[in-house]
Order: structure tokens, then sequence, then C-alpha cells
């Protein structure tokens, strides 16, 4: 998973060598872009969730495809944990493996563990203010600046109800302005595909207009308080955070935020990186050797 993030880039992480191929297999990156490109051409709708995974991956004991791993009769893994609710994406991952494997064996190292109880403590929630958010970050080595920058992938893909309408209903389930955060002309219209805090039938975009298109305008719809999750609202809460949401808001600049959200990836993608003997490298994505 992790080839899938440093294809796109060109900078070194502090303890990962991206020239480890040059000599063995020459054409990593590109064989990675490629496999990549056709998949998210094919399904567009996994751009989104490729993010999350890697996202969801590094939060939980570091960047070591823990994620992947499968629940077994004696263990509940990080992927079946209530925040990552079965990640897509993962054959994807198996897909691009295969297809560097078919030409060298890969070298980054996979963990053996996967606790969804981890899951449950590590991950940032969807209604976190901005001081519960900057320590889960800092644990990881994350500033606030990358805290709001990682906040933009949600320009990418859809999330189901529960995981929001706690913001439009009471708890008798009346409609009511719950959370004053969210714009009151955009929480109706969010009534109208959510029913109820239980209705788990409709997708809302995370970006309405743009959910299939990596851009700003996540910025834009979180400045006029219409984000979906309380998390989003929160950054308009935190100084640093504020200052760049209303920034980036302005649309004049998209090249400053492109280059944030590179350097942040990059610095997410060292968290807790397996090196010399620890961990294996895995044969199959799914469990341990």
């Amino acid at each position: 998973m992790a080839l899938l993030v440093l294809s796109a880039s060109s900078a070194a992480v502090a303890q990962l060598n991206i020239g480890f191929y040059r000599k063995t297999c020459p054409d990593t990156e590109k064989i990675v872009r490629q496999e990549m490109a056709k998949i998210i051409t094919s399904a567009p709708s996994l751009a989104g969730p490729l993010l999350r995974l890697h996202f969801h991956d590094c939060f939980v004991r570091g960047c070591d495809t823990s994620v992947l791993l499968a629940s077994t009769d004696d263990n509940v893994a990080e992927k079946d944990a209530k925040l990552n609710k079965s990640p897509r994406g993962s054959g994807s991952v198996e897909r691009v493996k295969a297809k560097l494997e078919a030409t060298l064996v890969l070298g980054r190292r996979d963990d053996r563990v996967s606790s969804a109880t981890e899951a449950s403590s590590e991950l940032p929630p969807a209604s976190g203010d901005v001081p519960l958010l900057a320590k889960i970050f800092a644990s990881k080595g994350l500033d606030l600046k990358d805290l709001v920058v990682l906040s933009g992938a949600h320009t990418l893909g859809t999330v189901h109800c529960p995981s929001f309408a706690d913001r439009l209903y009471n708890n008798t389930g009346e409609n009511a302005l719950v959370d004053p955060s969210l714009d009151s002309e955009y929480a109706d219209k969010l009534r109208i595909k959510c029913k109820s805090v239980d209705d788990r039938t409709m997708m809302s975009e995370m970006d309405p207009g743009s959910f299939k298109t990596f851009d700003t305008s996540y910025y834009r719809h979180v400045a006029k308080r219409r984000g979906l999750f309380r998390s989003y609202a929160a950054l308009l809460f935190g100084a640093t955070t504020k200052d760049y949401v209303q920034c980036i808001a302005t649309g004049k600049f998209h090249g400053e935020f492109f280059r944030d959200f590179s350097e942040s990836m990059i610095k997410m993608g060292d968290v807790g990186v397996l090196t010399g003997t620890k961990g294996e490298i895995r044969k199959k994505c799914y469990a341990p050797n």
C-alpha cells in the first residue's frame, strides 16, 4: 500500500529509500502508477476509499498494512472495527501487489498483528474537536497543519447517514437544529436524504458536487459550515486550522494545497514503518505467513 502513495511523490521519507528498487526493478513506480490508473479509470469511486485505507492503516500501529489483515476466530481485526466498517480498496492493493510480484519480490515489511480494539482507540473520531484531534495527530508525529491538510482528502467519497445524522436529529428523532455549527439550510437538504439517525439506505457526498474529483472545494464547504462531520466544523474553532481552511477556500491557492497534501501524505506514510527484521513480507495481504 505504501507504494501506491510513494509512486506519486518524489521526496524521500525518513526511514525508506525511494530508490530501493532502482537496480532490481527500475520500473516499480511506473508499474504501480499504471495499474492504479487502470483501477481508478474503471472504478473512480475507489479513489476515496484507497486514501482512507492508507490513512486508517497508518494511524493504528503505523503504516504496516495491519488494516488489511482479516479477522479470525480468536481476534477481531482492525478492518472490522466500528470506525473502519470493512474499508474498501483491499482488492486493489492485492491487484497491484500481484502485478509487481510478477517482476520482483517486494520488500516493505508488514505487521503480523491487527486489532479492532486498537483501531477504536487510535483512529480520529468524526465527532472530535481540534484539541482531541491534535492530540491524536501529535501521537503520530503529525502537527496541526498536517491535520487540516489531510482533512482535505475528504474531498473524495461518500458516507452513510449514521456517520453524521446525530447532527440532524435529537435523541427523540425529531427535526431540530441539533448542531448549530452546521448550516441550517444544508441540514434541511441532508434530512431529505437521511430520514433518521439509523438510515443506512442512503449515501451522501462528502464534498457535494465534487466527490469524485480531488480538489479544494471541500474547504469551501467547511468554510460555509456545510461539512458533514463535526470534526470538519471543529476546524473553524482552532486558529491555525481556521486560517488554513479560509485561505484554501478562496480558491486562489490550489497549488499550495496540492504541495502541502503531498508533503503531509509522505510524512504520514513514514509513521511506524517496520524495518530490519520486524514484521514480515506477507505473501497474501489478508493473512500472516
